[in-house]
């Protein structure tokens, strides 16, 4: 099985072509291949191109080509912007997209625009509208906006909102946080009962009316060095609650991508990708097992 390794300013996805892996992974295979010492390792698995209406039907008319992602936990997602990244790239590197060209992806988040830049190390993604709603989200309780309400985890008083671009985001506004507080309070707001299909969870630090700052738990992944998805729900919370301008650069510990906020809070991302190896994956991978303690 042959897989082609990018990484988004840090964050790591293999590229899985169906013709290498024709039915979808088995959780115990998603899981294998993304495991750090027993796979390949990785943040994710891109599973594509596939037909659009593959992924969604209703995408059949208005998708180029169709994603699938799955996370290494062994769970599918719906949507993530360096995942869709690094597929365009993946699309330009084989030849199926030209530089400045756009053309359409169909994921299980929604269909989205992207333009391979020349060179193919940046890539722009029209990542859709961003929702507050608690229905669209989804967050348990009433129908409301879910912007800076109190939520108590470890025992511990936060202020969330929360956000989803087809995939759901719970932004902490906790300036202080950084990497050892994300991976003790993430797990636990990424399972929060509020989040009936759990949550990415991100922690804001607002620096001023042109950039913010976060720090990243991904749903079905853990600790993130970055993500374009996180980047975009942190800034349209900033924005929406005036805390931002329309442009915002987010700085996160693996760099920065740039997010635009247009009419209805639909969000532009544009981030580097970088291209690091290809390989194939043996069948024995799948067979080994730890001897018991």
């Amino acid at each position: 099985m042959n897989f082609h390794r990018y990484h988004a300013l840090g964050n790591d996805y293999l590229v899985i072509e169906p013709a290498d892996h024709p039915e979808p992974f088995a959780a115990h295979e998603i899981v294998r291949i993304c495991h750090r010492h027993l796979g390949v390792g990785s943040d994710g698995i891109l599973w594509g191109p596939l037909p659009p209406a593959a992924v969604e039907a209703s995408a059949a008319e208005t998708g180029d080509f169709g994603l699938r992602i799955f996370n290494p936990d062994g769970s599918e997602a719906e949507k993530s912007g360096n995942g869709l990244r690094i597929f365009c790239r993946y699309l330009f590197d084989t030849g199926r997209v030209m530089a400045e060209a756009p053309f359409r992806v169909a994921t299980a988040g929604g269909v989205v625009t992207a333009t391979v830049h020349t060179g193919g190390d940046e890539v722009t993604v029209e990542m859709g509208r961003a929702s507050f709603s608690s229905r669209d989200i989804p967050v348990a309780g009433p129908e409301r906006e879910v912007l800076e309400e109190p939520i108590e985890v470890g025992g511990r008083r936060l202020t969330m909102s929360a956000a989803t671009l087809g995939n759901p985001h719970c932004v902490i506004d906790w300036p202080e946080a950084g990497e050892a507080e994300a991976r003790a309070y993430g797990p636990l707001i990424e399972r929060d009962s509020r989040f009936p299909n759990r949550t990415n969870v991100q922690f804001l630090r607002v620096l001023d009316r042109d950039r913010i700052a976060i720090h990243i738990w991904e749903r079905g992944a853990g600790y993130t060095l970055a993500s374009g998805s996180s980047s975009c729900a942190a800034a349209a919370v900033a924005h929406r609650l005036g805390r931002v301008g329309p442009r915002v650069t987010v700085e996160m510990p693996g760099g920065t991508i740039a997010i635009a906020i247009g009419e209805n809070a639909r969000l532009t991302m544009r981030g580097s990708v970088t291209a690091v190896a290809r390989g194939a994956i043996q069948p024995e991978m799948f067979s080994f097992r730890l001897p018991k303690p």
